[in-house]
């Protein structure tokens, strides 16, 4: 089978009215469960201020997290597929409710999302609405924060979807706040990191809402595209980017455009 394998963040909007009607394959369920249970528990157990301090959040978000984890697991609650209800930057690059049956295919066995919650994801896994970031300092019997909580979990279980497809490189498309869960020193691959940057009167720099929605485009690439190493990579050219060879190396890929006109405000 060979061909690449790609990971990337997860993402604070969510839109759990997402429509599946059109959904050319069927929905699958998260692999972790019992862990992710585990987790929500202890977080319905914190007050509202609490969460608040745990995770920097506001007031209300605190309120809104504390009545998810409280309902989590309910028959009631919203389930949605990962891919398709996550809205941040990155999806709306992935665009993953537009996609056709192959590149869908494609991305459940090659695509997977870190997840503080859920640890590992696939694009249809079903997920009730939650969040969770992989940097909070929660306290388990693991230890001070979820990195501790998680262990070699993640880490194991990447690799064996990578075996699983004979992926011959891992394109690292997440945060190093997430990459970190996955310990990808340790993979018997080779990880393969994306640069996407963005040129303004001869200067090269890094835009958090460019570099998130390139990631996305770039997964969208793949499942369109499958390439077979990471030479093919250098063909991706979605919403202008063009690969840079000059700045990049066997391990680190990068991709530069013009800095596109001022925008309205992007959601995270």
């Amino acid at each position: 089978m060979a061909g690449l394998f790609a990971i990337l963040s997860p993402a604070k909007t969510l839109d759990m009215a997402a429509s599946h009607d059109s959904l050319p394959i069927e929905r699958s369920r998260p692999r972790l469960t019992s862990r992710t249970r585990q987790l929500a528990g202890t977080l319905a157990h914190l007050s509202v201020a609490q969460l608040s301090t745990l995770m920097k959040i506001s007031e209300p978000l605190a309120q809104q997290n504390a009545r998810r984890f409280q309902d989590f697991g309910g028959r009631s609650n919203p389930r949605a597929a990962a891919a398709i209800c996550f809205r941040g930057d990155v999806y709306q690059g992935l665009e993953a409710w537009t996609m056709k049956a192959s590149a869908l295919k494609w991305a459940q066995q090659r695509l997977r999302t870190l997840s503080g919650l859920y640890g590992l994801l696939r694009p249809l896994d079903t997920i009730q609405p939650y969040r969770l970031e992989m940097g909070t300092r929660l306290k388990t019997d693991q230890g001070g924060d979820l990195y501790s909580f998680w262990g070699d979990q993640i880490h194991t279980l990447l690799g064996q979807d990578i075996a699983a497809c004979q992926a011959t490189a891992l394109v690292n498309l997440a945060s190093n706040e997430y990459s970190k869960a996955a310990q990808l020193k340790r993979l018997d691959v080779p990880v393969i990191g994306v640069k996407f940057l963005q040129v303004d009167r001869g200067k090269s720099k890094f835009i958090t809402y460019y570099g998130k929605r390139a990631r996305g485009l770039m997964a969208r690439w793949m499942a369109d595209h499958r390439p077979k190493s990471s030479a093919d990579l250098a063909d991706f050219d979605s919403e202008g980017y063009r690969f840079d060879s000059s700045e990049s190396s066997d391990t680190t890929l990068v991709f530069t455009r013009p800095k596109p006109a001022p925008v309205s405000a992007k959601v995270g």
